[in-house]
């Protein structure tokens, strides 16, 4: 009877390991969560150069001399992105003078929106008079090496020596849909926070916004 009972244990518990295994290893479950590069707090970004909407190439390494950049990846035809405009625009404004400007990044495929072909983003950044890069991600790699999971999400890179050093991920702020009610200012206060020399207290919150459709999936 022992050694009976002793087998049933042994097979139950390497059934319930090998079942906890299977569902851990899961392979679709962990490509919904983001995609398989993705940045962390406190990674060093790898450099990347895009195309502006006025025609130019812009680069990660064209700016050496700032404190830090707000990565700010967006879209033409998402409502979310549409509301957070006017509040992308106000963020440049406040602090690229202080040495952390605004980079704005489309990853979105214009052959599933074709609001977002590169045709309709110099539209949008002319007609809104973008003070800041508006670039094309047309691989989408930028995205996937950042880890973006919606549009708008935020990435705050800090300066450090030769390296830009993720310190913030997430929303803008928490409220989508309206400015006025907005009660938590975390890009802001991230930014706010290094440049003071002080830790960003909210590190990491979930983004809201249109998922990005992939190519190739």
């Amino acid at each position: 009877m022992k050694i009976r009972l002793w087998v049933s244990l042994i097979l139950c518990v390497g059934l319930t390991k090998s079942l906890n295994a299977g569902a851990l290893e899961d392979p679709e479950e962990r490509t919904s969560l983001r995609p398989q590069a993705s940045y962390q707090i406190g990674d060093a970004v790898a450099g990347f150069r895009l195309k502006n909407t006025n025609g130019s190439m812009v680069s990660l390494a064209d700016y050496a001399n700032v404190k830090g950049v707000v990565v700010v990846f967006t879209s033409n035809h998402c409502p979310f992105a549409k509301a957070y405009e006017d509040r992308i625009i106000a963020l440049n404004n406040k602090f690229s003078s202080q040495g952390f400007p605004v980079v704005a990044i489309n990853p979105s495929d214009p052959g599933t929106h074709p609001d977002d072909s590169f045709d309709k983003m110099k539209e949008r950044a002319l007609a809104k008079n973008y003070s800041y890069p508006y670039l094309v991600d047309d691989s989408q790699q930028v995205a996937k090496a950042f880890g973006v999971s919606r549009m708008p999400q935020v990435f705050v890179i800090q300066k450090s020596g030769a390296k830009f050093v993720v310190r913030y991920i997430g929303m803008i702020d928490d409220n989508p849909q309206d400015a006025g009610g907005v009660t938590k200012l975390y890009v802001e206060e991230a930014v706010s926070n290094l440049l003071g020399g002080k830790p960003v207290v909210t590190t990491v919150t979930k983004p809201v916004g249109c998922a990005i459709k992939w190519k190739n999936q």
